[in-house]
């Protein structure tokens, strides 16, 4: 799928145009007569590429630089370009112009990637002939061929296909994630245009809406003139080829082109996401605002105690150090100023712009670790969830239906071996000569032979029976694949297929698993599904074909919850069969068992079953002729099409006639309660948001471990207003206070929800807050999203997970702090919308425990200790300028400023905080509450930051008087009485510093590699390579000799091995004091952990070597490595009940 460029015209700010609708006049067949003026649409070029030649340079260093720290580092090279400043333009230029040109490099490659795709061959119909052109070229109302197999390069509204009927297939994989076949249509006046010569002269005008980025919605009407006459014809999504999806199972199509290039669906639905920022990164911020301040206080204090001691003459304007005329006669004001920036610039590598870079590499390497992700920037906050929000269908349920029961006319039924048994009577006792509902077989027999004996209190009334199952299968939206795919290519009896009808030959297929599965159940009974053929669909009614003519579809909609079809039937008379929830069906029934229905609703929903209510209405001719009519004039309205279909649909969908409902079992997910067990363990919150009925979503909660038997569960359901909402709401408050049980758990439905945040939110929060656990049933698709804006930003700001697995998921998945989207069976617009996606509920705790854990702990530790080693490393140039007069002198070399932080001490850190691991993975499935001990940003928390901090200055403040005292009295260290000057007092400090940094390091790592021993000891080595040859050499290139046999110098002198030893082990020995007189004392939970993983050495770090999954031997140690195929849980009562498992129960 092609990225596009954030454009500002991108969702929810689509492209202004003049006017709210455009006229696209097919084939540029403009009208000949008046003035008329032709509208100017995009060209359908693709750009995704940010930048031109042109604004480039601004452009990127504007995109580069609203980061604050960015931008500061702009401003110190700024001023080490304008003033003379004590270290090069380089030190600053040469990071900010590799992060420069690498975006440069990058959106170079966007730009051979749209050229490759405006470049792409096309095929065009122009002056009565096919033309090949390219992509870009296209023009709005050229009429493009699309041949199988290929994509279409702008949106089309389909004109005609090579079959009869004018449908193709097609796929929209790249631009939604959904693989299934699609079925789009075009009118009838159109789709007979099947060659060049009679689409040359087709005389028709489209008007639709201007361009908007929802890629399920569109509003047109195609003119077609055909003798003289205009006939009008609505166009919806089922009519218009989205740019980017792709030609399926059809030979060609021809279609109008309506949106281009930038213009097309595909470009506007670029998603303007709210930027997420982690809370490390927010930490990172408020340390550099810190650090700040301390550069900025050194560099002030700094130019004052320069003019403090610069008061004397004798140093203002030594003998050997004599002013020129101009410096005399300079400004006061800016030679403080001067000095002040010059100063600034000195000190300014206490904020380092390689923490930035490292920080980005690590989390883009690190998301290769990780199953797939979407968004790198939020690796560490899986480590700082506080609330979980998850949808159930789907997510934790299988999705994938499967018929139970169902109620008919007031008498309910169970399938059993593919018969419909009632209630109170078994399978055995049902036999040919008892009327009951049983295989089709028995039925058909009754059917024909006996459709008035009354032998049984459950005998069935025969009509309405047969008329629920065909309602069944003729209400719904399935497609059929057969091993023939292309029987219906080409002509020829579209249900020839069905005389040979094998229930092994076909297959159905549905964007809904309800769907599918009553269809499935009614086909097993007898009454299936067998096809359709533009309008004509049919059945196969115990053996018996029957065809009926569709004349219209009502599609379901999330408001009406709800969907209907209405059919003429044989007889010549026209019926309307309608399903949805029961609270969107039961008010609009006036006949029917409806009382005794919505008992058995209730029953289903207690055993966890789905609903749905299944109703039908009878119409006259005369009535067809209003519902028609009103159907037309809404579906070719230009303008407000959705609110007179509403109105149009409440006209037709009422005094409806209740036929059953029907009860569909969705199993939960595989270890779904271990999963919310161990997230609750681990301290974080779980709140089921659903769209089912309560009794349903509290039936999977109970058995899903989401609520507990002993949980005392509130209710705040059905509120009417809002001062009984407030009412309840209060009462539950008291009843959480007073009762004295450990857990509560609270179940709301939509329409209280909608009050409860109205008037009374610090209330709702109130109660919320004092549940362990909260059911929202009945909730829409933006409430999902408002529930988690509301505990996002309330006063503790918690951090916030949302999971889901379907389209109503999105807006959740958006808001949250978190978003995962789960691989499921709704499509992939969860997946596309999410910051991460797996393929299963049950790993989320490996992602939040594990990876969460490890990634938190990585970049916490490697932010401070960026921040360490750069105090560490410019404190001592600080201190030197009390020793210097504060001239500005530098301590270290200028090669060194540069590459302190780009190759001696990066690497390290980089691979530490992409493999460190405190504890063992199954140790942190094991023990979640290991969880706890990094929430609320812990090790990112003032008391860590000062700790770091204040080691910084003390190893600093080491660094530079340890050196000092060995060579600041005139010591001569090397053999022939010469002494020491100020670079080798300089590189000694950075011999030093280099070392003892890249050990603290090696202190901090708990888990080795080979690559950490590598990056390691290679660092140090490289260290002194480098400084060997760097200063063994003399480089023509370098305008100062410095450096020239310094370091060898120093490192001739055993005196200065010495010193080196010294400082190191003096810096560090309290370090290590400090850590093991903690972990004696104090230990943490996690660091308690890592003891008992050492003890067990391996051999038993969890209870999976118990149940034999790791090792078949027992004395065999336990591979370290860990992969996607290992146990969550290998023994539930373990992690239920934390009990320990000892190495002797192995």
């Amino acid at each position: 799928m092609l990225v596009l460029s954030n454009r500002p015209w991108c969702k929810g700010f689509d492209p202004p145009h003049q006017s709210e609708t455009r006229t696209v006049y097919v084939a540029n067949r403009f009208p000949q007569h008046g003035h008329y003026i032709p509208q100017r649409f995009a060209d359908n070029r693709i750009i995704s590429s940010k930048y031109t030649i042109w604004n480039f340079v601004p452009k990127n260093l504007f995109e580069q630089f609203r980061r604050i720290a960015n931008f500061y580092f702009l401003i110190i090279f700024l001023v080490q370009l304008m003033i003379d400043t004590p270290t090069s333009p380089v030190t600053s230029g040469l990071p900010l112009i590799f992060v420069i040109t690498v975006t440069g490099y990058e959106d170079w490659l966007r730009h051979n990637a749209d050229n490759e795709v405006n470049g792409a061959p096309v095929f065009v119909v122009r002056s009565g002939s096919l033309v090949q052109t390219r992509s870009k070229n296209i023009r709005v109302g050229d009429i493009v061929r699309v041949a199988k197999d290929e994509t279409f390069p702008a949106d089309l509204v389909l004109l005609s296909s090579d079959r009869a009927d004018g449908t193709c297939h097609i796929t929209t994989a790249s631009l939604d994630g959904e693989t299934n076949l699609k079925t789009h249509f075009s009118v009838a006046e159109t789709s007979v245009c099947q060659s060049v010569s009679q689409l040359e002269s087709l005389q028709a005008v489209v008007e639709c809406q201007q361009p908007e980025a929802d890629l399920y919605r569109f509003v047109g009407r195609i003119t077609v003139t055909q003798h003289g006459e205009e006939i009008v014809r609505p166009l919806g999504p089922e009519n218009l080829l989205l740019r980017g999806a792709r030609l399926k199972n059809t030979k060609e199509i021809f279609g109008v082109a309506v949106y281009t290039g930038m213009e097309s669906k595909m470009a506007l639905n670029y998603k303007c996401k709210s930027q997420k920022r982690s809370a490390v990164e927010k930490s990172m911020n408020t340390f550099l605002i810190i650090y700040l301040g301390i550069l900025l206080f050194e560099a002030i204090l700094s130019t004052i105690l320069k003019y403090a001691w610069q008061a004397e003459d004798k140093w203002d304007e030594p003998f050997y150090n004599q002013k020129t005329e101009q410096e005399r006669n300079s400004s006061p004001i800016l030679k403080f100023i001067s000095d002040f920036l010059a100063f600034l610039v000195l000190y300014n590598f206490i904020i380092p712009i390689s923490l930035y870079v490292t920080v980005e590499m690590q989390k883009f390497l690190g998301s290769f670790f990780i199953a797939q992700v979407n968004t790198s920037d939020l690796n560490e906050e899986l480590g700082q969830v506080e609330y979980v929000f998850t949808d159930k269908t789907g997510t934790l349920t299988e999705n994938e239906m499967q018929f139970r029961e169902c109620s008919i006319n007031g008498t309910k039924y169970r399938e059993v071996n593919g018969k419909l048994v009632p209630e109170g009577m078994s399978d055995d006792s049902t036999d040919s000569s008892s009327p009951h509902l049983v295989s089709g077989v028995h039925f058909n027999h009754f059917l024909l032979l006996d459709t008035h004996t009354h032998t049984h209190t459950h005998t069935l009334h025969i009509g309405e029976e047969l008329l629920f199952l065909k309602a069944v299968s003729l209400c719904h939206t399935v497609q059929i694949s057969y091993d023939q795919p292309d029987c219906l290519v080409g002509g020829g009896d579209p249900f020839s297929h069905v005389n040979g009808f094998s229930s092994n030959h076909m297959e159905y297929y549905a964007s809904s698993p309800d769907e599918k599965a009553l269809v499935e159940a009614a086909k097993r009974i007898g009454v299936a599904f067998t096809g359709s053929s533009g309008d004509a669909m049919e059945i196969k009614t115990f053996g018996k074909s029957e065809k009926y003519k569709l004349l219209h579809v009502l599609e379901f909609d999330a408001d009406r919850r709800r969907m209907s079809v209405y059919y003429r039937l044989p007889q010549v008379t026209q019926l309307l069969f309608t399903k949805g929830a029961e609270s969107a069906i039961l008010p609009f029934t006036t006949s029917g068992e409806i009382e005794k229905t919505r008992l058995h609703v209730d029953e289903f929903a207690l055993k966890g079953l789905r609903t749905l209510v299944v109703a039908c209405r009878h119409f006259s001719p005369e009535e067809y002729i209003e519902v028609d009519r009103r159907l037309n004039s809404a579906r070719t309205a230009l303008q407000q099409r959705e609110e007179r279909l509403q109105e149009a649909f409440s006209y037709i969908e009422k005094d409806l006639q209740l036929l059953g409902a029907t009860g569909v079992e969705d199993k939960l997910q595989d270890k779904v309660q271990e999963t919310i067990e161990a997230l609750r363990l681990a301290g974080i919150k779980v709140w089921v948001l659903t769209g089912d009925k309560h009794e349903t979503a509290v039936s999977v909660s109970l058995s899903c471990g989401h609520f507990h038997r002993t949980m005392n569960i509130l209710e705040l359901l059905q509120q009417r207003s809002d001062n009984e909402c407030a009412e309840q709401l209060g009462r539950l408050a008291r009843r959480i206070k007073e009762d004295h049980v450990i857990q509560h758990g609270l179940v709301v439905d939509g329409a209280s929800l909608s009050l409860a945040l109205r008037e009374h939110e610090k209330l709702f929060m109130e109660v919320c807050k004092n549940c362990s656990a909260v059911l929202c049933c009945r909730m829409a698709p933006l409430q999902k999203a408002k529930v988690v804006r509301l505990l996002k930003t309330s006063p503790e700001k918690p951090i916030t997970l949302a999971i889901g697995d379907g389209a109503n998921d999105v807006s959740m998945i958006q808001e949250a702090h978190v978003g995962i989207g789960i691989m499921g069976k709704e499509g992939r617009q969860a997946v596309r919308n999410s910051d991460y996606a797996i393929a299963r509920f049950k790993f989320l705790a490996k992602l939040l425990l594990v990876h969460g854990h490890f990634y938190y702990i990585r970049i916490a530790t490697l932010v401070q200790y960026f921040f360490y080693k750069n105090v560490c490393f410019i404190t001592p140039q600080f201190l030197y300028q009390f020793f210097c007069l504060f001239s500005q002198q530098t301590l270290y070399d200028s090669v060194y400023l540069t590459l302190y932080n780009i190759c001696f001490t990066s690497l390290p850190i980089l691979v530490y905080s992409l493999f460190e691991q405190l504890v063992h993975p199954h140790v942190l499935q094991n023990k979640p509450g290991l969880y706890r001990d990094i929430s609320k940003n812990a090790l990112l928390s003032f008391r860590p930051f000062l700790y770091w901090t204040l080691l910084g200055f003390s190893h600093a403040f080491v660094f530079f008087f340890g050196s000092y005292i060995l060579m600041g009295e005139d010591t001569t260290l090397m053999g022939n009485g010469q002494m020491f000057g100020n670079w080798t007092f300089g590189t000694l400090i950075f011999t030093v510093m280099v070392i003892t940094v890249t050990l603290k390091l090696a202190l901090e790592t708990h888990f080795w590699t080979w690559m950490n021993h590598f990056v390691t000891w290679g660092s140090i080595a490289f260290y002194f390579i480098f400084s060997l040859f760097y200063g063994g050499i003399i480089w023509p290139f370098l305008h100062t000799q410095d450096m020239y046999f310094v370091f060898v110098q120093l490192l001739s002198s055993g005196s200065a091995w010495f010193a080196i030893i010294i400082i190191v082990i003096t810096c560090l020995f309290p370090d290590v004091v400090k850590k093991v007189f903690y972990r004696h004392l104090q230990p943490t939970s996690t660091e308690k952990s890592q003891v008992t993983d050492e003890l067990m050495g391996g051999k038993c770090s969890d209870s999976v070597c118990c149940m034999g999954a790791a090792s078949p031997n027992p004395q065999l140690p336990v591979s370290r490595s860990w992969n996607d195929t290992d146990y969550f849980y290998s023994n539930d009562r373990s992690i239920l009940t934390l009990s320990p498992i000892e190495a002797t129960h192995c």
